[in-house]
């Protein structure tokens, strides 16, 4: 289908040939006769229909799966054939086809009360911001939700059925990515490597360690906060089997106890999230040909190993800017992503992990419970918040600075100050 775009040229293409006509009329030059003008035309609609933006006006009146009065969104009702009816969609919907196997969308939330914590609501704020940067960066859509899609789904079971009901939701996505309220992305340039996940047609990406989950039984292996899921029939066949460990299954108790039984860290009886996905992965082995166990680069880093970093990092990466006057010239918020490809040559020997200086890109607050406030007792109340603030700070400094604007310091969220030109030279940082 034509979309605007193309309308619109459409129009300025003929507007353009009656004044050119009247124009060579009265000043007559040969170009070649009509070929000439055919080819102006044509290579025109070529520039502005071979690569469409989405049309979000468009939506024919041809019957989806969408007009099925069997569809259910719900986690309890299996979806099938979804593969089919996802490209029935797309093919009736052509201009969401350029691009979507690089199309995200990012799915996060919290609980549907205020929190009890009496700056737990500001936090998730904050955090829900950092999430909305990065989308808008990369060009991500997101949505949050803060309600429960199924009454028995609570807690780290409240996540599925809101992933399931966003895969539904949107078609045009190849991958929703779940990201807990609790974790911030640290790294506003880096993105996800696709590429990776696409070359051996992988579904899932989570992070974690084969041998954790084969030779030491951890209940701690992989950590379910963060996840990217393929937007297939597989996922939502992994999503029922997985959730059916979960809170809605009679079974509920009874998987406690087979979780406690194989993996002899977890100390809780009841059946969570993680430890039924690491329990699916563990007893199939074959699921690995499906599930990329992320372990190279921070998916989800450890709060309070990263944390203290954050300082070091910042010298590191001012000691780049400082020899490459290109990584400081200012420029639009939209074209940082070339920025960051600029920035990438001076980090080969920066690693990606542990005892690195690479920007981590997740830093996962586990334990910290910023909403309600009953943190692990392991760590100080003071050391959660603190270490909230920075890395909120941290990442803050990256969008802001697009803006001339950067916090000096990162406990400080109130006071900013300006980014002078050809920062760092002049700034503070």
């Amino acid at each position: 289908m034509t979309n605007d775009g193309c309308l619109y040229m459409g129009g300025a293409v003929f507007a353009f040939l009656l004044v050119w006509c009247g124009w060579s009329y009265a000043n007559p030059i040969v170009f070649g006769g009509n070929n000439f003008m055919l080819r102006i035309v044509s290579d025109m609609r070529s520039e502005c229909c071979t690569h469409p933006t989405p049309n979000l006006r468009f939506d024919p009146p041809d019957s989806t799966f969408y007009d099925d009065s069997e569809l259910r969104y719900s986690i309890d009702k299996k979806v099938t054939g979804w593969d089919d009816k996802r490209k029935e969609w797309l093919k009736r919907h052509p201009t969401f086809t350029a691009g979507s196997k690089d199309m995200i969308v990012m799915v996060t939330g919290s609980q549907p009360n205020p929190c009890q914590n009496p700056i737990g609501d500001h936090l998730l704020l904050r955090a829900f911001k950092n999430k909305v940067d990065y989308c808008r960066i990369h060009g991500y859509d997101v949505f949050y939700n803060n309600v429960l899609l199924h009454p028995r789904m609570k807690s780290y079971w409240a996540k599925l059925p809101v992933v399931k009901a966003a895969m539904l939701a949107h078609p045009e996505a190849e991958w929703i990515w779940w990201v807990d309220s609790d974790a911030v992305i640290t790294d506003m340039e880096y993105k996800l490597p696709l590429d990776r996940y696409n070359y051996k047609g992988h579904n899932l990406a989570v992070h974690g360690w084969p041998k954790l989950i084969y030779e030491e039984k951890s209940w701690t292996s992989l950590n379910a906060s963060v996840f990217l899921i393929r937007n297939c029939q597989w996922s939502m066949d992994f999503i029922d089997a997985w959730a059916n460990m979960g809170t809605i299954s009679p079974d509920y108790k009874k998987w406690g106890e087979i979780q406690r039984s194989v993996f002899k860290d977890k100390l809780f009886p009841e059946s969570n999230d993680q430890t039924a996905l690491i329990y699916l992965i563990y007893k199939d082995r074959r699921l690995t040909d499906k599930i990329y166990l992320e372990g190279e680069y921070y998916f989800k880093g450890y709060w309070v190993e990263i944390v203290p970093t954050y300082y070091n990092i910042t010298k590191k990466y001012v000691g780049i800017e400082r020899e490459d006057n290109l990584l400081r010239r200012r420029h639009a918020e939209k074209v940082s992503e070339q920025y960051a490809a600029f920035r990438e040559p001076h980090l080969k020997e920066a690693g990606n992990g542990r005892w690195c200086w690479r920007r981590p890109f997740i830093t996962h607050f586990t334990g910290c419970q910023p909403c309600s406030g009953n943190h692990n007792q392991i760590y100080a109340e003071e050391s959660c918040w603190n270490g909230m603030l920075k890395a909120l700070n941290f990442a803050d400094n990256q969008v802001l600075r697009k803006y001339g604007f950067v916090h000096p310091d990162l406990l400080d969220s109130k006071t900013v100050t300006d980014s002078l030109f050809d920062y760092p030279d002049e700034g503070p940082w």
